[in-house]
C-alpha cells in the first residue's frame, strides 16, 4: 500500500481547485462528462475539469485512470439555514446502481480513503458518500479502473453535488453526524432563514412515515395544504386536497406520524426532498409575526 500511495500522490488533483489545467478535458456544458476508456493510452491519466455545482460522470469501459477537478461557481460565502457563513462546502457523490469497473478515492492531506469500490454482481447498490472541505484544505478525487478480462459491460457512473454548509446537518454516508446535532429543533432565526433559502417551503400534514433501510432514512408522506415555494416538482396534485409529496430525514431522528399542521422546509438532494426545519405551523406563525413587528424578517411570506 505505501508504494501505491506514493503513486497516487504523484497524480492527485485538487478538488475545488481555483485554477484549470491547460490540458484538461472539458464537457460541452462544463457540468457533466461522458467518455470511454477505450480511447485512452495504456497507463494514461485523463484530465477532466467541471465547473458546476451538480452534474454526472459516465466512464464507459474503464481503463487507466481519471483525474476529476471540480471548481464550481458557488457564492464566495456559503450561508446555511441559520445564517452562518463558515465557508464549509460539502460534496456528495451518488454512484449508479450499476457502478462497475473502477474505484473512487478521496485523498485528504496525503491520506487515501476509498469512497466507492468496484461493485460485484451480488453486492448491494453502493450508497451516497459525502465529505466536506474547509477553506484552504487540500482535498482530491481519483478514479482508477480495476483490471478485468472483459470490460465491455462495465460503466463507472455517478452523480455529484456540491453545496454550501446547509448540508452540515445532512449525512447519508457511513459516517453520520451525531443525532443531537442532526435532529435538534431549529430556533426561530434558523426557521425564518430556512423560509427564505430552502428549495421548498410547504405547509402540510404527515400522512405516514416509512423507514427506508437502504438509505437509512425516514420517508415522510406529506399532504400539502399550501405550497409556498418549490424549486422542483416535489409536491404535485390537481387541487389543494390532493397535493402530496415525500420528504426524507435521518432515521435516528425518530419522526412519527401525528396530528397537526407543519411548515416543511429543506433542500433537494439528488432529486429528493430532504428535511431542514419543520416547525409546527402555529409556532412558525408566532415567530414570523414577532419578527415582522420588529422589522427583522429576512424575507416576506404570505402567511395566513
Amino acid at each position: 500500500m505505501p508504494a501505491f500511495g506514493v503513486w497516487i500522490n504523484a497524480i492527485w488533483i485538487l478538488l475545488f481547485a481555483g485554477f484549470d489545467l491547460a490540458f484538461s478535458s472539458y464537457s460541452e456544458d462544463q457540468c457533466s462528462w461522458r467518455g470511454s476508456g477505450l480511447s485512452q493510452q495504456k497507463g494514461s491519466v485523463e484530465q477532466i475539469s467541471l465547473h458546476c455545482s451538480e452534474g454526472t460522470l459516465d466512464w464507459l469501459y474503464p481503463k487507466g485512470a481519471l483525474r476529476l477537478s471540480l471548481s464550481p461557481r458557488l457564492p464566495s460565502v456559503a450561508v446555511g439555514p441559520g445564517g452562518s457563513s463558515s465557508g464549509l462546502i460539502t460534496a456528495c457523490v451518488k454512484p449508479s446502481e450499476q457502478f462497475h469497473g473502477a474505484q473512487l478515492y478521496l485523498e485528504r492531506d496525503g491520506v487515501l480513503e476509498l469512497l466507492i469500490s468496484d461493485r460485484l454482481e451480488s453486492s448491494p447498490p453502493p450508497r451516497v458518500r459525502c465529505f466536506s472541505r474547509l477553506p484552504g484544505e487540500r482535498v482530491a478525487l481519483f478514479l482508477q479502473a480495476t483490471p478485468h478480462p472483459d470490460i465491455s459491460r462495465r460503466i463507472a457512473s455517478f452523480r455529484y453535488e456540491l453545496r454550501g454548509d446547509w448540508t452540515a446537518r445532512l449525512s447519508l454516508d457511513s459516517n453520520p453526524i451525531s443525532s443531537e446535532e442532526a435532529c435538534r429543533p431549529c430556533n426561530n432565526t434558523e426557521i425564518l432563514m430556512a423560509v427564505c433559502t430552502s428549495d421548498f417551503v410547504v405547509r402540510g400534514n404527515i400522512r405516514s412515515v416509512v423507514e427506508d433501510d437502504n438509505l437509512r432514512a425516514a420517508v415522510i408522506k406529506v399532504s400539502a395544504t399550501r405550497v409556498f415555494r418549490q424549486k422542483y416538482a416535489l409536491f404535485t396534485g390537481n387541487s389543494r386536497l390532493t397535493t402530496r409529496g415525500e420528504v426524507r430525514t435521518l432515521l435516528q431522528c425518530g419522526v412519527k406520524p401525528g396530528p397537526g399542521s407543519f411548515l416543511f422546509t429543506g433542500r433537494v438532494h439528488f432529486g429528493e426532498a430532504w428535511l431542514g426545519c419543520a416547525p409546527r405551523y402555529k409556532d412558525f406563525q408566532r415567530a414570523y409575526v414577532a419578527a415582522k413587528a420588529a422589522q427583522q424578517i429576512p424575507c416576506e411570506l404570505p402567511v395566513d
